[in-house]
């Protein structure tokens, strides 16, 4: 069977689409940004983003959503793959984690300043994706440091995303992508020791 040209650019369109919004929400917020401004960063006019979604809403809400759910099927990944001690997988999750760190700032910040904008019911999802995901780490650390209690490990790990996601507060010129990625993993790490 044969895809169509239009078709076969549809999902790499919408994905183009999603990059803009992103990147414009997250520099002049949800209501800063109008369609036609999502449009011409694309090629389209603003009109053209409804064959794509329903409007700005749907895309906040397909960006916070699937931020989420990205971040947790790719920390089950990596503990299906992971080997090693408890420790390593720690440190695949991290690996994971600062790369999303680095690679999505305007998805932090996006949802840092826009989450409250999602329906009640996006915003549940992307809650309930969100502590399945703590809950890995939290299963991980303890497995790592046993004498942790729950309460304590799931502290950690909040604060360890904390010291992450504020990558893209933080100014970092000068300082190139490897070291950023050795200093964010060597101050997790100690976070981590600390409990």
């Amino acid at each position: 069977m044969s895809t169509s040209p239009a078709s076969a650019d549809a999902p790499t369109r919408r994905v183009q689409i999603l990059r803009e919004a992103a990147r414009l929400f997250a520099a002049r917020g949800f209501h800063g940004v109008g369609v036609d401004e999502i449009g011409a960063a694309v090629g389209i006019s603003g009109p053209g983003l409804y064959r794509h979604f329903a409007g700005k809403d749907a895309m906040l809400a397909e960006l916070l959503v699937g931020i989420s759910e990205r971040l947790l099927t790719g920390g089950r990944a990596r503990l299906a793959a992971a080997e090693g001690p408890p420790e390593a997988v720690l440190d695949s999750l991290l690996a994971g984690h600062i790369a999303f760190a680095l690679d999505d700032r305007a998805l932090i910040v996006l949802h840092d300043r826009e989450l409250d904008r999602l329906r009640p019911e996006d915003r549940r999802r992307v809650r309930r994706l969100q502590r399945e995901y703590v809950e890995l780490w939290v299963d991980t650390l303890r497995k790592a440091r046993p004498a942790t209690d729950e309460p304590t490990a799931r502290a950690t790990v909040h604060a360890v995303f904390g010291l992450l996601n504020s990558t893209p507060h933080q100014v970092t010129d000068g300082i190139g992508r490897a070291e950023l990625e050795d200093l964010l993993l060597r101050l997790a790490r100690g976070a981590f020791a600390a409990v």
